[in-house]
């Protein structure tokens, strides 16, 4: 049974959590400049708290494929007014999604319990700043960065890459001083892999309980759906519920979606009847 720890916060994930996006961009994939004014954003908080959302992950930079970065200064201008609104409002967990480590240690300061890292902790000081604000961290896959991550991805097999990726990543975590119990693993679906490598992916989840940690999945609306059902991004809404469900019971921690209260209901239906199983036979 897993706990996140934060201080005196805890957030138990023996059973899945939803954790609700809010891109505070204006060119995310699927709601770039949505919530990219403060009133906005504040709004959709308030909503997707109230819809059961356990965790808000905030992101100032999109990472979509082709995406262009943004600077330090951007990014904070756009994710710390948000993280000092839910913190003084709401009792629940913020996850900052960024690998600044300037934006890291902002965005701590101002309420952040997860960094939530699509590079792993591999940019410089990343690591070391995450080891010093001691909060759970996310390590996601990603093959090349998000400018041309889609170009061409190739593995010799994704599932065993992946893994060797986050056995290394894991040892420079624990040599930087993060602890073991404070790392979530991300295979980072979408995220230089095509549409074969994504699906061998969640087909293949359970591989990755071998590191005993645990497993945040992030698919909702991505391309590996919309690809695969020929939808566009606001029409993909079966399909993500489709493959939040496979991730959760493969054993999935933390789904992190869009559409939460659809996920939560998705969720509910799936305990319930977990609830049962044992019972039957």
């Amino acid at each position: 049974m897993f706990k996140l720890t934060h201080g005196e916060k805890q957030l138990d994930l023996s059973q899945p959590v939803v954790m609700g996006i809010v891109n505070v961009t204006p060119d995310s994939f699927s709601d770039g400049g949505k919530y990219d004014l403060f009133e906005s954003a504040c709004q959709h908080v308030d909503h997707i708290i109230e819809q059961g959302a356990q965790i808000i992950d905030i992101g100032g930079e999109s990472t979509r494929p082709g995406a262009a970065e943004v600077t330090v200064e951007q990014e904070l201008e756009r994710v710390i007014p948000i993280i000092k609104y839910i913190s003084s409002k709401h009792d629940v967990w913020i996850s900052i999604d960024t690998s600044k480590p300037e934006v890291m240690k902002q965005a701590v300061t101002a309420g952040a319990n997860i960094i939530n890292d699509v590079r792993a902790l591999q940019l410089p000081g990343a690591l070391a700043m995450a080891a010093n604000l001691n909060v759970p961290v996310c390590l996601m896959h990603m093959q090349g960065q998000p400018k041309t991550m889609q170009n061409s991805p190739e593995y010799q097999d994704v599932l065993s890459d992946v893994v060797s990726f986050f056995e290394q990543r894991i040892s420079a975590c624990e040599a930087a001083g993060i602890t073991r119990s404070q790392i979530i693993l991300d295979p980072g679906f979408g995220f230089g892999k095509t549409l074969a490598h994504n699906y061998q992916l969640l087909a293949g989840l359970t591989a990755f309980h071998q590191f005993d940690l645990p497993l945040l999945i992030g698919l909702s609306r991505k391309s590996m759906i919309g690809d695969l059902l020929k939808r566009s991004t606001t029409d993909r809404l079966a399909g993500s519920l489709a493959g939040a469900l496979i991730a959760a019971q493969q054993g999935a921690h933390i789904l992190r979606v869009h559409d939460v209260p659809e996920t939560v209901d998705v969720l509910k239906v799936m305990a319930q009847m977990c609830k049962y199983k044992q019972h039957v036979g």
